[in-house]
């Protein structure tokens, strides 16, 4: 069966499933693993994602895509089976995240651009030929005094856009992921700071996206959520969140784009998922809203894991209970009472 790129968009869209980021850079996974006592081996980064990708519950039922690091797309389970064939028997769509990493923009000190462009479309054949059928590039928007700077955004939004089409070109659909930072340290910009800021990133990144005439039908967009800075003294409500949210995106994003994946960037586990319901409450919208979470679908079985084979149970269990919460936020329907009775 021949799949377009807007089918396997649709398929990450499902509606009442999300995209599950387990795409951590080998340093990120160590501060991770730190966290929870654990030593970054091989081995146990193997046995933790494959822990999770074996939470039967969860990922047949609330997750549709997994985006993976370079090396647990080449990963076999422990009993020998690829873990892309893990994902692919739960239904999930395999992904794969191809930037080198938010550097350093010279001549814009505290600004970063991402790269990985170089060799990029050779990487995406051989992706391919492993399984993945999405991939995952994440611009860093950053507010501070006189942040972002139009070259800044302008950058950004031209590597997006390049990306986007060198995955279109080798049958990948590309996640488009240009985040405003919410965590950076000494951030305080209000949520109308961040509001301004994501509507000139955006209408950016789509105008590039036209000039490289990428078909919006076969792309998920992965942005922040309209939100004030963590350490703003001023912070808004949830029910505020989701409203800026939605206008923002009704107002920047083309119809054509068959689904919205919101990244957490820093919010805590319940946080996210509230703000998501909310959001598909007061649908419906142009386009699915959904989730991509890493912290905020992991965090909870992370710490009951603890990297102890005996917690496998405890920690699967605390992961598929997220998934399922979140799975109703991309309903519109999850509830505080539900978090409760779990």
């Amino acid at each position: 069966m021949s799949e377009t790129l807007n089918d396997i968009a649709q398929a990450m869209v499902t509606p009442g499933k999300g995209i599950l980021a387990a795409d951590e850079s080998t340093g990120t996974i160590k501060k991770r693993f730190d966290s929870i006592n654990t030593e970054s081996t091989e081995d146990n980064r193997r046995d933790y994602r494959e822990m999770l990708f074996r939470t039967d519950s969860a990922m047949r039922s609330y997750v549709s895509g997994v985006i993976m690091y370079d090396e647990t797309l080449r990963q076999k389970a422990a009993d020998g089976t690829p873990l892309v064939d893990l994902l692919k028997a739960a239904g999930s769509v395999p992904g794969i995240k191809v930037d080198t990493g938010a550097k350093d923009l010279a001549g814009f000190p505290g600004e970063k651009v991402t790269e990985g462009l170089d060799g990029l479309r050779e990487r995406l054949k051989e992706y391919y030929d492993l399984g993945a059928r999405f991939a995952k590039w994440r611009g860093v928007i950053t507010i501070g005094d006189g942040m972002p700077s139009a070259a800044c955004i302008s950058a950004n939004a031209h590597g997006l856009a390049r990306y986007a089409a060198l995955c279109q070109e080798q049958k990948i659909v590309p996640i488009v992921e240009p985040e405003v930072l919410m965590d950076n340290p000494g951030a305080d910009h209000s949520i109308d700071r961040c509001d301004e800021v994501t509507r000139e990133v955006l209408k950016a990144v789509f105008a590039q996206l036209a000039e490289h005439n990428v078909a919006l039908d076969g792309i998920v967009l992965k942005p922040n959520m309209v939100i004030a800075a963590k350490g703003a003294s001023q912070q808004a409500s949830a029910e505020e969140v989701a409203a800026k949210t939605v206008a923002c995106l009704t107002d920047c994003v083309p119809a054509e784009v068959p689904g919205i994946a919101f990244l957490s960037g820093g919010q805590d586990d319940l946080e996210a998922t509230h703000h998501l319901s909310l959001m598909n409450a007061a649908g419906p919208h142009p386009w699915n809203l959904t989730f991509s979470y890493g912290r905020a679908l992991q965090a909870p079985a992370l710490k009951a894991w603890g990297g102890q084979k005996a917690n496998v149970p405890a920690a699967q269990a605390a992961f598929a209970h997220r998934a399922h919460m979140n799975g109703l936020a991309a309903l519109g329907q999850w509830s505080q009472s539900q978090e409760q009775a779990a």
